[in-house]
């Protein structure tokens, strides 16, 4: 009786795998952009400042320090 649904179970399982890799490429790609543009960050403050601090705490925890300070520094500067 448990043989009809493997091949739910099997499609079930490529689906999550996929999303899962959808989602760890998605979230490199969201990384790897706010690293290498301050222009992204302050984009990423303005519409959804939640990620940009889990960006901050993940590079604070990695021993990289300063980037926040930085970022705030030019957008009060940018303002006047």
């Amino acid at each position: 009786m448990g043989r009809p649904l493997e091949p739910l179970a099997k499609k079930v399982f490529k689906g999550v795998l996929v999303a899962e890799l959808m989602g760890v490429v998605g979230a490199y790609i969201l990384f790897n952009k706010m690293d290498t543009s301050q222009d992204f960050r302050q984009t990423m403050n303005k519409k959804f400042p939640f990620i940009l601090e889990v960006y901050y705490k993940s590079i604070e925890y990695s021993g990289i320090y300063g980037v926040r300070e930085q970022d705030q520094e030019k957008w009060l500067n940018s303002k006047s």
